[in-house]
């Protein structure tokens, strides 16, 4: 019959309380004190995890925002896209390539009586702009079919248009940097648009400065009779970078081929950086519990010296008696990270009804839709992360547990004795 080993019952004894009379008071503060550390442990890698979900919930909700407005993959021309026909065609083809469509891309500056907004241009081409983003789907106000060529019409964001102070019908002048060359010199190209279209696409640094056009009439007011380049949509937005690498093969050298990190790198750059410092900071906190952990293994040591010093001379190694108090701060560490996932699992994983309840008990709004973009917590919960916290602060339970089992190992039965 399988006998459970001596270091194991002894420590596992150790962890919990005993309940017998002469001692139960000293070894029931020990417990108390183990449990204080599990649940230091505990509390800490639940925070972490909650923490590093929001997080990815974050830069989840803002890349997909994001991706609905901007484009896979783009490949352009400044100087025009002469054959986008038969380039769209071969892209089209192409694997994981789900659809393409013309694009022009410019700036300009929008103007409706004193108010004034630089914004960024975009031709887009309305039958075929369903196959590359969003922006169908993001109408409040009109429709995409709303844009005929030839009639310069204009869809705003809806952030401008607020600022603007526009409705549907209301019209606005745009002023693009190419100018005309007259007799006077070179003058400032303007032209009056109709507004036929509000998009909230729920990212407000977009729809800010948004400013779509049909293609073809933001070609003609560039003096263009071409698209500045393609937008093209994946099936995997994840690899977009590779992909932009196989596709940079197919179409000619002259064309310049960029994925949606490469456009926004600066920003992902950031949330990765405060995503890493979060770590580090909150890491912290489990560092602190493990610290708790070394003074309660050391109390233990010091109070279960005359227990050391018989098991000592009834024949106990050392290191028989290390492994004691090493299996005692395992249980601690093990205990408590496990009850850390699972706390923060249960945690990240509701949040979108725990935050709601808090919120209408104590009648306060984290994120106020009239300040924030996002007016909910999201999480997105990573088994790559969880994994990482969780063996994490097993180890640092691990690294505390070194010197209070050596310290219990050097402890000399005769002098534990002495005044016993």
């Amino acid at each position: 019959m399988w006998k459970i080993p001596i270091e194991l019952e002894i420590g596992l004894k150790y962890t919990r309380s005993r309940r017998r009379k002469a001692v139960s008071q000293r070894d029931g503060f020990l417990s108390f004190i183990s449990g204080i550390s599990m649940a230091g442990i505990a509390l800490g890698v639940a925070a972490l995890i909650v923490v590093l979900s929001v997080m990815n919930g974050f830069q989840k909700e803002v890349r997909d925002r994001m991706l609905s407005v901007l484009s896979h993959i783009e490949i352009t021309s400044p100087a025009g896209l002469a054959n986008w026909e038969s380039v769209s065609e071969k892209l089209s083809g192409q694997t994981h390539v789900l659809g393409v469509a013309p694009m022009v891309s410019s700036q300009g500056l929008l103007s409706r009586g004193e108010s004034m907004r630089g914004v960024a241009l975009r031709g887009v081409a309305p039958e075929l702009e369903g196959k590359v983003s969003d922006l169908p789907k993001q109408f409040v106000a009109g429709s995409m079919n709303d844009l005929k060529p030839g009639q310069f019409g204009v869809v705003l964001g809806a952030q401008l248009a607020g600022t603007l102070g526009v409705r549907i019908g209301d019209r606005v002048s745009l002023l693009v940097p190419e100018g005309d060359l007259t007799p006077a010199g070179m003058m400032p190209r303007m032209r009056t648009l109709q507004v036929v279209g509000i998009i909230d696409s729920g990212h407000y640094e977009y729809d800010s400065t948004l400013t779509i056009m049909h293609w073809r009439d933001a070609a003609a007011l560039l003096r263009m009779s071409d698209p500045t380049g393609l937008r093209v949509k994946v099936d995997d937005m994840q690899r977009a970078p590779e992909i932009a690498v196989k596709l940079a093969q197919v179409v000619p050298q002259a064309l310049w081929v960029s994925d949606w990190s490469r456009s926004n790198r600066n920003w992902f750059a950031a949330v990765q950086t405060e995503k890493k410092m979060m770590f580090i900071i909150l890491t912290l906190i489990i560092a602190v519990a493990a610290f708790n952990l070394v003074s309660t293994l050391v109390m233990t040591v010091t109070d279960k010296q005359a227990d050391i010093a018989i098991l000592r001379t009834m024949g106990a190694s050392a290191g028989l008696v290390q492994r004691i108090f090493l299996v005692q701060g395992l249980a601690i560490g093990l205990l408590g990270s496990l009850s850390g996932v699972v706390f923060g699992l249960l945690i990240a994983l509701n949040i979108d009804v725990i935050v709601p309840f808090i919120e209408a008990l104590f009648r306060v709004q984290f994120l106020p839709r009239d300040i924030y973009f996002i007016s909910q917590l999201p999480s997105d919960v990573r088994f790559d992360d969880v994994l990482t916290v969780g063996v994490m602060a097993f180890v640092l339970s691990i690294l505390a547990t070194i010197y209070p089992s050596r310290r219990a190992a050097q402890v000399k039965p005769a002098e534990a004795l002495r005044y016993e």
